[in-house]
């Protein structure tokens, strides 16, 4: 009698589970880990409050706190004043923001002039150069006032009357100094290994830059063209001395009326809502690019 053998279908063969348990040696690491991070953290949580006390203690102890609570921390003179100053500080965030957009373009047609080495634009090469040095050079409130009262002085037709457009200009004719210098740097740190491959692939030069180089430079440079940005931020403040009403000049008016500068602490503190976050926004992009760096270079 034959038997005839029937085919078994073959069945997959299921993957292990993970199995994967740390062992006792390996639970106390980390739980000593955990431990010492607390331990840390509440050390330093408490000699940041006592620093603070002792920082409050000297200041009221001193013989001239009365003087100084009354003409500094004058409660209702801060809340009388917070509101006119709140208005005025929008003035500041519509300076910032359009300084930081004409500042961005300039500074980045500087930077792209300096790195070319064609022949032809060896001109404005020079140009640019001579632009950074004499820019970088000039303190940015000499520039507020040589812009704010030199310009209109010179009677040209289309010249702005604003001053806080002439203060705008003051401002981005300095900062894109700055800028122009740190994306100039994060394009010579974009390796000529990166455009050969892109040349290779079939790029012109255009989309080489566009698509390769550009996104590699601003990567690299993005936490000091945002520690220049916060700069900008506060020296929204200088245009004060062409007497537009910013947060500055809002305070300098309130406190000379009422003999009171206790609104220059309210002018203080609302730019330091806007400057703090961006410097932990900064911190942390820093921190970023050096995981990075590290993660890629292994050092």
């Amino acid at each position: 009698m034959n038997l005839e053998k029937t085919a078994v279908p073959h069945e997959p063969a299921t993957a292990p589970a993970d199995t994967y348990r740390p062992s006792e040696r390996e639970r106390e690491r980390e739980r000593f880990r955990r431990s010492r991070k607390r331990r840390h953290t509440w050390t330093a949580a408490l000699c940041t409050l006592l620093g603070l006390a002792a920082i409050a203690a000297a200041a009221v102890s001193s013989p001239g706190w009365e003087r100084v609570h009354s003409l500094f921390l004058d409660g209702t003179e801060f809340r009388e004043s917070f509101p006119e100053l709140l208005r005025a500080f929008w003035l500041n965030i519509q300076m910032f923001l359009i300084a930081e957009v004409l500042i961005l373009v300039l500074g980045l047609l500087i930077a792209l002039v300096r790195v070319t080495r064609a022949p032809g634009l060896q001109p404005l090469r020079l140009a640019a150069t001579v632009y950074v040095d004499v820019f970088r050079g000039v303190p940015t409130l000499l520039l507020v006032f040589l812009v704010g009262f030199g310009l209109p002085a010179l009677q040209l037709q289309g010249t702005p009357s604003e001053p806080w457009v002439l203060g705008v200009i003051a401002l981005v004719l300095s900062y894109s100094a700055y800028v122009g210098e740190v994306l100039r740097a994060g394009l010579n740190s974009v390796h000529p290994a990166q455009r050969n491959a892109a040349r290779a692939l079939g790029l012109n030069e255009r989309k080489t830059l566009r698509y390769v180089v550009l996104p590699q430079a601003v990567r690299n440079v993005l936490p000091p063209l945002l520690n220049d940005f916060i700069a900008l931020q506060k020296d929204t403040a200088l245009v004060a001395v062409l007497g537009p009403l910013e947060a500055l000049r809002a305070a300098q008016i309130k406190a000379d009326y009422d003999f009171n500068y206790t609104p220059y602490l309210g002018a203080a503190l609302l730019f330091i809502a806007v400057t703090i976050p961006l410097t932990r926004f900064a911190d942390r992009l820093q921190r970023r690019a050096a995981q990075r760096t590290w993660a890629e270079t292994g050092r």
